[in-house]
C-alpha cells in the first residue's frame, strides 16, 4: 500500500510544527519562537476523513549563512523530491520576505503540485497582506490561522481531493523489509533471498532509488520481500543526508510485519544502525539483526561478535542473529527460519486462563513495593492485540506501575512463551471504581 505523502515547506518560524501538530493530531513537533527549531524531518502516517498519507515536517529554510542552514535545507530537498503535494508555508503578518523567494525557487524546479497556506490571518494587518503573496505565482493559495483554527478544513480538503480512498490492506503473505545502512548489503541480501539480479546491486552507496516489493516463495510458501532506498543523495554532503532516516524506508518499515535490520560486519555496529533498529521497534514491528559480510571477519567467533551486538542492541536483546555474507551466500540459509519464526511470534495469542496463571505467579513470587501506603495489585489479564502481543493487565492503580517492575513481568512472559524477535507492549488499566 503506497500512501501519498505530503510535505510542509517554508521559512523559519511560520507554524509549520503547530499545523503537523494539528493534522497528526498529536504534539510531535518540538514548537518553540526560535528559528532552526525543527532540524530534521518529522514523519507520521495521519488520516483526513476517509483519506490517509504520510505528513513530514521540515526545518525552516534560510538564507543566512548559520551552522545547520545548509543541512536543514538539504533534508528539506529530500522531503520535497519526496512528496506528491507540498504545502508553501508562510507568515501573513510579517509579509514576503526574500527566505520567501528562496523556498519559491526551489518549489519551481521540483514541478510538485503546490499550495501556499498563508498563516497567522487573525488579524486585519494579516487580511490586507494576502494578495502580496499572489506575487509568488503559484495558483492555490488558502489563507488559515493554526492557532484559531481558521482555513484549516478548506485547506485539508485541497490537500486530499486528488487522493483516493484507501482501505486497509488485507494480506496473508508474512510482508518483510530489509533496513539498513546505505551500503551493508541490503540489495545483496535480497538478490541472494529471491536468487536472481532483481535489484541493482552496487558498491555506491545510495544506489537504490525506490522501494522494491518481490514475492519470496520458500518451502511452497510466498513471502512479500521490500527493499527499501537507502540513503539516495549521490555525491554532495552525503555525509549530511545519512543523518536523516529517509522516508522511503520508514514506508517500508510501516508497510512490514517484521524488519532484517542489515548490519556490516566489517564497519561494525554505528549509532546510526541502533536508530534504524528502534524506529521499527517503536512501530512495533519484529525484528532480525542481519549481520552481513561476515566472510570478511577473520579475526571474531561468531560467539564473540555476538557479545557485542547483544550489548549494542540491549534495547532488543529478544532478537534473534543471523550471521551470513549476502554475496557469497554463505549461511544463508540460516535467514528465512528466523524470519519465519519471528513471524509465528508476531501473531502469537496466549489463552487467558494460562496468561493470567503465569503473571499472578510471577506477582506472588515478586510482590512490588508499597508506595505512599499503597500497594500494586494485579487482578486479571487479557490479551488484547497481535502484531505486536498487547496485553491488558488489569489494576488497582497504574500510577503505582513502576517501569522496572513492568520489565521484570515483561521478561516473565518472555521466559514462559516464545515472542524470540517481538516486541510485547504492556498496557495498565484501572479496574472500574479503583483508584
Amino acid at each position: 500500500m503506497n500512501l501519498p505523502t505530503v510535505a510542509l515547506v517554508g521559512r523559519p518560524n511560520v507554524g509549520k510544527s503547530t499545523l503537523f501538530n494539528k493534522i497528526a493530531g498529536e504534539k510531535i513537533a518540538i514548537i518553540e519562537d526560535i528559528p532552526g527549531v525543527t532540524r530534521d524531518r518529522l514523519y507520521q502516517e495521519v488520516s483526513y476523513l476517509d483519506k490517509r498519507f504520510y505528513l513530514i515536517d521540515t526545518g525552516g529554510i534560510d538564507s543566512s549563512e548559520d551552522v545547520f542552514n545548509k543541512e536543514i535545507k538539504l533534508q528539506a530537498e529530500i522531503a520535497i523530491e519526496e512528496a506528491d503535494v507540498i504545502v508553501f508555508m508562510v507568515d501573513g503578518k510579517e509579509g514576503l520576505t526574500s527566505n520567501d523567494y528562496l523556498v519559491r525557487d526551489i518549489l519551481r524546479k521540483s514541478k510538485k503540485r503546490i499550495i501556499v497556506a498563508i498563516n497567522k490571518v487573525d488579524n486585519k494587518q494579516a487580511q490586507e497582506n494576502i494578495y502580496d503573496f499572489y506575487e509568488l505565482g503559484f495558483d492555490t493559495y488558502i489563507p488559515i490561522s493554526s492557532i484559531h483554527n481558521t482555513g484549516y478544513i478548506e485547506l485539508m480538503d485541497e490537500i486530499c481531493k486528488d487522493f483516493k480512498k484507501i482501505e486497509k490492506e488485507k494480506e496473508d503473505r508474512l510482508k518483510f523489509s530489509i533496513i539498513g545502512r546505505p551500503n551493508v548489503g541490503k540489495s545483496s541480501l535480497m538478490n541472494a533471498l529471491l536468487n536472481e539480479e532483481r535489484v541493482v546491486v552496487s558498491n555506491v552507496a545510495g544506489t537504490t532509488r525506490d522501494t522494491v516489493d518481490s514475492i519470496l516463495k520458500y518451502h511452497n510458501q510466498e513471502y512479500i520481500l521490500i527493499d527499501t532506498a537507502g540513503m539516495r543523495k549521490k555525491g554532495k554532503v552525503f555525509e549530511a543526508v545519512e543523518k536523516y532516516s529517509l522516508l522511503r524506508s520508514l514506508r517500508a518499515i510501516d508497510r512490514s510485519d517484521l524488519c532484517l535490520v542489515v548490519i556490516n560486519a566489517e564497519e561494525g555496529i554505528k549509532e546510526h544502525d541502533k536508530h534504524i533498529a528502534g524506529y521499527a521497534i517503536e512501530r512495533g514491528k519484529g525484528i532480525v539483526l542481519v549481520v552481513n559480510k561476515w566472510d570478511q571477519v577473520k579475526d571474531q567467533t561468531i560467539k564473540e561478535y555476538e557479545k557485542i551486538v547483544r550489548a549494542e542492541f540491549q534495547f532488543a536483546t529478544y532478537a534473534p542473529i543471523v550471521f551470513l555474507s549476502a554475496l557469497t551466500k554463505k549461511r544463508i540459509h540460516t535467514l528465512m527460519p528466523e524470519v519465519i519464526k519471528v513471524g509465528e511470534n508476531i501473531k502469537r495469542e496466549i489463552k487467558t486462563s494460562l496468561l493470567n496463571q503465569v503473571l499472578l505467579e510471577a506477582y506472588s513470587m515478586n510482590i512490588p513495593p508499597s508506595y505512599k501506603g499503597k500497594r500494586l495489585k494485579i487482578y486479571y489479564s487479557t490479551q488484547t492485540g497481535i502484531q505486536p502481543p498487547k496485553f491488558t493487565l488489569h489494576v488497582n492503580n497504574k500510577g503505582l506501575v513502576h517501569f522496572s517492575y513492568e520489565r521484570y513481568l515483561e521478561n516473565k512472559l518472555r521466559e514462559s512463551f516464545d515472542f524470540t524477535g517481538t516486541p510485547i507492549v504492556l498496557q495498565f488499566k484501572n479496574r472500574r471504581g479503583d483508584e
